[in-house]
């Protein structure tokens, strides 16, 4: 306990929803950076906070203020070790900040009993009450509040950090949101978000479900060296699927995460209740009705359908996942066992999250609906997120999302039925909403398919957005980004335009990230013929820079540069030359013997060649390292002397083992051409096709 007792009585909140702010832990920890950690919330609400000051000496009078991911719902993200893997405390104290963590008033995936479905007490106001009483906190510790604060998130935190910024310009002086998305509304809105995801996703699993073994050779047709052409091998259906995915903007280049879905199956399991309670009358249509494929063309459907009831046979923790990985160290369990360490992580290791029901049949597992008939947990409602062999890996909403499994004993029956996920596979064609990517489905305007109102979303994901703020927001945006797709990346830019004009653009910067996932590379499922670290960048250290530009933006009138762009038929292109695309990440090329592929007999010798530039402003070259095989080990690295904007080396290889290898160059640039910099190493990377026979 520090010897400072700290104040909280006098601390009136702005917001009066809130109750009397309390702090119910206050002390020194060493880990993981040295700091002074207080926790408490504010009575008579869930809204609770966790306040992270490091030492006086390294504070620079800045307060940072991440948003968690996903629904929220813990103030303790990006405290631990996952936070550092993101950019938690260590970033914060090297930024010269202290950072402010909120469960953005609601515990887990459940609403505030006092709150209800108020999306504004989710979106910003718990958020901005938690920053707010930070200041009060911050002039005890260090003797006066914070000069400059600063709101930032991804994916769910890219959704409300915006929000906070437009809606408590009291609290915050700028905001970066990474892969954001959602609508645009009214200044002062409290509508419920409609976001385009939910009809892009379940297009997503069509496309899975429907290409089977085939998705593979689209993967290969779109990886460096392929083919080009991911048509190549489908039937008429295949073929339609896969070409509404990319008409809706699903990033190209990205194909291998089509079989890969893990935020966006979590999305359905989120609100699969809530759709059905909104719109019944599409999931009875759709096996019912014409217009629908369920009705007009069954045998589309009826091969993966499931409905039967089973008993369980064993119930799984993400600890008994860890405790017996050998038995989930084939590649079709990475799927899964990515999943169980990422909930685990985040919901806790000990908690009962998968069955094992036998007897379920060949069927599409992924999405379907369990339902718990009998014993303690009777009536819980569940859904699959990830599954091998007869295990179901399942979330759910509301209670169902903190219990899971809970209670539920071996012998206990459950109805395994995914007839309502297979009628959302289709939902894309049916909700149709204003933005661009929409536009194919349909013809003079009016819509192709039997039309039903858009979804709202969940409270928790806060209000649509307005594009009015003041202070300054740097938005950064995923080209390959398999959960928020590169339309959503321009949205935000849209809802500036209409909210202030040409003059509100001088308060917003685009930049995108190329090569970047929704997750980071060592979370990411690696395709079999290539680790994922050897096609997509850490995006870590790009946020740590742009945090650093927007304080700079902020406090000192930089504006950063953005990144140029085009987009056309839901695509987004970046130049080719690192003039021409601005940003901060380095533009790279590789060649294998002078081309993208290279056939070669085993033991020959292979010319590999790197060229990269990186952006004027933007810093120089630190390193050049490749991977030959694939591993994503990147044994060799060249010399470099942190001196260059350009480069162009060359190197040899040999391949002992015939196969198809992708030979990856991955190039790192630094601001201040530090070799030997431990934050802010701005990667990008490309890669040669190499078939040994």
């Amino acid at each position: 306990m520090p010897d400072q007792q700290l104040e909280a009585e006098s601390y009136v909140p702005t917001d009066p929803f809130f109750g009397p702010a309390y702090v119910d832990l206050d002390e020194w920890r060493e880990t993981p950076y040295p700091h002074r950690h207080v926790h408490g919330g504010f009575s008579g609400t869930d809204t609770k906070f966790t306040f992270y000051f490091p030492k006086a000496e390294e504070w620079q009078g800045r307060m940072y203020q991440p948003i968690e991911g996903a629904h929220a719902g813990h103030e303790d993200a990006f405290g631990g070790p996952m936070g550092d893997m993101i950019g938690g405390l260590r970033m914060t104290a090297r930024l010269g900040g202290y950072m402010v963590e909120s469960n953005s008033g609601h515990i887990g995936d459940d609403i505030d009993p006092k709150g209800g479905d108020d999306p504004t007490l989710y979106g910003w106001r718990a958020n901005a009450e938690a920053g707010r009483f930070s200041k009060h906190v911050a002039a005890q510790v260090y003797g006066r509040g914070p000069d400059y604060s600063y709101v930032w998130g991804g994916s769910g935190g890219g959704r409300r950090s915006p929000i906070c910024l437009e809606n408590a310009p009291d609290v915050w002086d700028g905001a970066l949101p990474f892969m954001g998305g959602g609508d645009i509304d009214g200044h002062g809105t409290t509508a419920r978000v409609r976001g385009a995801q939910v009809m892009s996703f379940g297009a997503m699993f069509n496309t899975q479900r429907v290409l089977k073994d085939r998705l593979e050779d689209v993967v290969d047709a779109t990886r460096p060296g392929g083919s080009g052409d991911p048509f190549a091998t489908q039937d008429t259906h295949q073929r339609e699927e896969l070409a509404n995915l990319y008409r809706l903007g699903y990033p190209r280049g990205d194909e291998y995460m089509i079989g890969q879905p893990m935020g966006q199956i979590w999305l359905w399991s989120s609100m699969a209740d809530d759709l059905m309670q909104q719109d019944p009358e599409y999931f009875e249509a759709f096996w019912s009705k014409p217009g629908y494929v369920g009705h007009d063309a069954p045998h589309l459907v009826e091969s993966d359908r499931i409905d039967v009831s089973g008993a369980v046979t064993q119930v799984l923790t993400p600890a008994d996942f860890m405790a017996d990985l050998e038995r989930w160290s084939a590649p079709e369990h990475k799927l899964l066992l990515t999943m169980v360490g990422l909930m685990g992580g985040m919901a806790g290791m000990d908690l009962p999250m998968a069955i094992e029901i036998k007897g379920v049949g060949d069927g599409y597992r992924l999405g379907t609906g369990v339902r718990i008939t009998s014993g303690e947990a009777e009536g819980r409602q569940l859904y699959c997120t990830a599954f091998a062999d007869d295990i179901f890996f399942c979330d759910g909403v509301a209670e169902a999302n903190l219990k899971r499994f809970t209670g539920v004993k071996l012998g206990d029956t459950v109805q395994v039925d995914n007839s309502r996920f297979l009628a959302f596979c289709y939902y894309y064609r049916h909700h149709l909403m204003d933005d661009e990517q929409f536009d194919f489905l349909r013809l003079d305007g009016k819509p192709i398919y039997p039309q039903h109102d858009v979804p709202l979303q969940s409270p928790l994901m806060g209000v649509p957005y307005s594009g009015q703020y003041d202070g300054k927001l740097l938005w950064v945006h995923h080209t390959h980004d398999a959960s928020l797709w590169p339309p959503q990346g321009i949205i935000y830019r849209r809802a500036v335009e209409q909210a202030q004009g040409e003059a509100g653009l001088e308060r917003f910067c685009l930049r995108w990230t190329d090569n970047a996932e929704h997750i980071p590379p060592m979370f990411a499922p690696s395709d079999p013929k290539r680790d994922s670290s050897t096609w997509l960048v850490n995006y870590q250290p790009i946020i740590e820079q742009g945090l650093v530009d927007l304080a700079d933006w902020v406090e000192k009138g930089n504006r950063p540069a953005p990144t140029t762009f085009t987009y056309e038929d839901g695509r987004v292109t970046l130049p080719r030359t690192a003039a021409e695309r601005g940003g901060i990440q380095p533009v790279v090329s590789v060649s294998a013997d002078g081309g993208i592929k290279a056939e070669v007999k085993q033991g020959a010798t292979v010319q590999l060649a790197v060229a990269a530039e990186v952006p004027p402003g933007a810093g120089t070259i630190i390193a050049v390292e490749w991977d030959f095989d694939g591993s994503g080990d990147f044994p060799f690295e060249h010399d470099v002397d942190g001196t260059q904007t350009v480069i162009d080396l060359q190197t040899t290889t040999t391949y002992d083992e015939p196969g198809t290898y992708f030979a990856t160059a991955r190039v790192v640039s630094h601001r201040e051409g530090d070799v030997d910099a431990e934050s802010r190493r701005v990667e990008n990377l490309a890669s040669a096709r190499v078939v040994v026979t």
